[in-house]
């Protein structure tokens, strides 16, 4: 396998807001083999066509032939469940996989209030269209996991990379946030998931991870003792002196301000108040141990004209089968508007 550190950017956007499902925000992107062929990109959206004023986000799907021009398809994958605290806001950061049996399983992040820890839960559908909640939660921690990435290691099992939340005295109801780095757990069916001790990835080590890691998508090498490939994306802190308004996601009383309501509106002044993201690599021997490695995409800035000027994370691979993968990811310019890019591997 390729190290996957030089990519080359490809012009123009995968999916964008285009419908009212969709208009206000688009993120988090997943991409599969399409059953019927092709490709399919699940993504998280959030837009006026929302199923409920307090929804923050849902997970909606778009089809290509080519893997570059997508049509986005009618409807909502998985949508927030308002009789499941744990998911009752917003699901986000989907991660598929293929079942023995015919089925696919969704993996993602769900999100209820703000003092409740976020959580990996997942679903099933038999044909990446209709999808049904299973019961429980995969994974979840005392400060909340997410952005959950699925790699299969054999019939059924398999390791889960994630991001997980540390906050400091008072945790979720009042303490500060410490970090946001990477961890895994350990699965042999699918469904029970154990959390493997120690981190894979620690954050806030430079300038470039200040505000936390906030996915990491996992390659293991083609052959026994190869390199394995870590793709992460990493926030840079604020600017000294900023000061940034606190992202509703995070605040807890964000439902009974209206700010949920608004969550697209908010969420976007506080993404655009002076932080940054990047994509990153780190390299390991054993899919548990990693190395930094440098960064693999990034935009020019809030002065660029790039569709990923001001934020790239959140990607997704997929084999194109000639030596070279694509990745897709989240894209934000200097405008605040996010976008779905992708780039091939070089």
């Amino acid at each position: 396998m390729a190290k996957l550190e030089n990519w080359r950017k490809e012009p123009g956007a995968r999916v964008e807001g285009s419908r009212d499902l969709d208009r206000s925000k688009v993120q988090a992107p997943c991409i599969v083999r399409a059953p019927e062929g092709g490709y399919r990109l699940f993504y998280t959206g959030v837009g006026p066509g929302k199923p409920f004023a307090d929804c923050q986000g849902y997970i909606l799907s778009a089809v290509s032939s080519d893997g570059l021009d997508f049509e986005v398809e009618p409807g909502i994958r998985v949508a927030p469940r308002r009789d499941l605290p744990q998911m009752s806001l917003r699901v986000l950061a989907p991660s598929i996989v293929a079942l023995p049996d015919g089925r696919w399983r969704m993996y993602f992040e769900a999100r209820g209030s703000a003092d409740r820890p976020t959580a990996i839960c997942s679903a099933v559908s038999r044909d990446q269209l209709a999808w049904d909640t299973e019961d429980g939660v995969r994974l979840t921690a005392p400060g909340g996991v997410g952005a959950p990435r699925f790699l299969q290691l054999g019939e059924g099992a398999g390791r889960l990379y994630c991001f997980a939340s540390e906050y400091g005295k008072g945790g979720l109801a009042g303490g500060q946030r410490l970090g946001n780095p990477v961890v895994s757990a350990a699965t042999t069916d699918g469904v029970n998931f154990v959390l493997e001790p120690g981190y894979r990835l620690r954050d806030r080590q430079d300038a470039l991870d200040g505000a936390g890691i906030t996915a990491a998508e996992v390659m293991p090498p083609d052959a026994p003792g190869g390199p394995w490939t870590m793709l992460y994306s990493a926030w840079q802190d604020l600017p000294s002196g900023t000061v940034a308004p606190l992202h509703p996601s995070l605040d807890a009383a964000a439902v009974a301000s209206g700010r949920s309501a608004d969550f697209a509106a908010a969420s976007i002044a506080a993404d655009m108040s002076g932080y940054r993201s990047r994509i990153l690599v780190a390299h390991s021997d054993n899919g548990l141990d990693w190395v930094r490695d440098g960064v693999v995409i990034e935009g020019d800035g809030y002065g660029g004209d790039d569709i990923d000027a001001v934020h790239a994370e959140d990607m997704s691979l997929i084999d194109l089968g000639d030596g070279r993968y694509r990745m897709y990811y989240a894209a934000c310019d200097a405008y605040g508007v996010w976008r779905i890019a992708s780039a091939i591997s070089a």
